[in-house]
């Protein structure tokens, strides 16, 4: 494994304990594949399912990253609950967080978790970014009574997946050098050559692109080549997308991409996870409402207020 930290690391055990509290062992929910063809995955339920919401209200669902990438997953959650109330809110405020110090980030997430589980009363607190649910999800539930999904870097289907056995991680740097994406590479991809490439720019191209704004391809192309590799006459097939940014750039990358891979997103298997835990959709209850927190207090584009629109968000004070 390429940058590999020598310090003693703790074992995926520990981390897994941590980000999803279970009485007994399960897996870690399996993400979805972007491929022509379907690839049918599953995810095995690690917490009882919540206790029904109140009938006067649909089930609210809040979605925080720390900008428009968790519309990849509040996208999927929609698809799979319709008729659930989605709040989402971008700590653009906070953006980009690979920018942060570790402490001072982790205080900013769990006190603004604070204050919007108090606002809003979510039945279940998506934090739909890599970076944070990989530091803070631990503190979050320690703190709070609300039931945490996090989003965790899909190792495992690339790994079990891949016929090259070489395989590459797209991520932030900030999720890079976690140990808890170390610890999934040791858990799942031990046996496998695995590429970590920690992109400083694709999460702000993508937060561009979403605004209507143009963006530099050659920049997207330098940005995601070093996860493109060759060895002994075989060469990567497997890129996982560990930013949730990244899916909203999806077809610059199998564009510009030097052959194809098969790119793996995490947000449909958050979508099912969500359903694990709040149950199916009511037959025939009307489509959920939504709206979008942007924590600067700035008003989003004409282009990014026409793309929240079409996910059934509708823009409201922090």
């Amino acid at each position: 494994m390429e940058g590999s930290a020598s310090r003693p690391r703790p074992t995926f055990a520990d981390f897994l304990a941590d980000a999803f509290p279970t009485s007994g062992a399960a897996e870690v929910p399996l993400p979805n594949v972007h491929r022509r063809a379907g690839h049918g995955m599953t995810s095995t339920s690690l917490d009882p399912p919540i206790p029904s919401h109140p009938t006067h209200r649909a089930a609210r669902v809040l979605v925080f990253d720390s900008g428009i990438g968790g519309l990849t997953v509040a996208r999927e959650i929609r698809a799979a609950r319709p008729d659930a109330e989605i709040v989402y809110v971008a700590d653009d405020a906070g953006f980009p967080y690979g920018d942060w110090e570790e402490g001072a980030l982790t205080a900013r997430i769990v006190d603004l978790a604070g204050r919007l589980i108090e606002t809003h009363r979510p039945d279940l607190f998506v934090i739909a970014c890599h970076t944070a649910s990989t530091l803070v999800l631990p503190p979050l539930r320690n703190r709070y009574p609300v039931t945490f999904v996090g989003t965790v870097p899909a190792i495992k289907p690339a790994a079990t997946t891949t016929r090259s056995r070489l395989i590459s991680v797209l991520a932030t740097p900030g999720t890079v050098k976690r140990d808890y994406t170390r610890a999934l590479i040791d858990t799942y991809a031990s046996h496998l050559e695995v590429t970590l490439v920690g992109s400083t720019k694709l999460a702000r191209i993508a937060e561009d692109h979403l605004a209507g704004r143009s963006v530099d391809e050659a920049e997207i192309l330098a940005e995601i080549r070093p996860c493109f590799r060759r060895h002994g006459g075989r060469r990567t097939d497997r890129i996982v997308l560990a930013c949730t940014h990244y899916p909203f750039l999806i077809e610059f990358f199998r564009r510009l991409a030097p052959w194809e891979v098969e790119w793996i997103d995490p947000a449909p298997a958050i979508a099912r996870r969500v359903v694990q835990l709040l149950g199916p959709a009511i037959p025939g209850a009307a489509k959920g409402g939504g709206r979008a927190v942007f924590t600067s207090g700035r008003a989003p584009t004409r282009e990014l207020a026409t793309v929240l629109a079409g996910f059934g968000l509708i823009v409201s004070a922090p």
